[in-house]
């Protein structure tokens, strides 16, 4: 009797993107524009990997070059695509669609909410 496993192909062909369009972006495109730290968050593909959107996350306290950063890497979105297909052994690579998430920033923003109220709630 064969297992099935629980993650579909789907989610692993997600977690392989996710992890060489880090390597692509940091590594092989080398763009002047992408100046600021950024992390490729997650990939959620279409079930015929017809498209793809890749969460990516941009950290620096300049939003201006926190956006010029994103831009760059959204631009290059063709690139990126072609550079995986190089290295993916799957029949289509799906359009990468990239959007910016800031919900790491958001995290950080609220725990330094919950700190202050509670060091608020210790002086009283």
């Amino acid at each position: 009797m064969r297992r099935t496993s629980k993650i579909s192909r789907n989610d692993r062909l997600n977690g392989e993107f996710q992890k060489e369009i880090y390597e692509i972006i940091s590594r092989r495109l080398k763009n002047p524009l992408v100046t600021e730290m950024f992390s490729v968050l997650r990939v959620d593909s279409s079930r015929d990997l017809s498209y793809a959107k890749v969460y990516i996350s941009v950290y620096s306290k300049d939003e201006a070059k926190k956006t010029a950063t994103f831009n760059a890497i959204a631009a290059d979105a063709k690139k990126i695509r072609f550079e995986l297909a190089k290295v993916i052994r799957a029949r289509t690579v799906p359009e990468l669609h990239f959007v910016l998430d800031d919900s790491m920033e958001y995290g950080d923003k609220m725990d330094k909410l919950f700190k202050s109220i509670n060091e608020g709630e210790k002086r009283d």
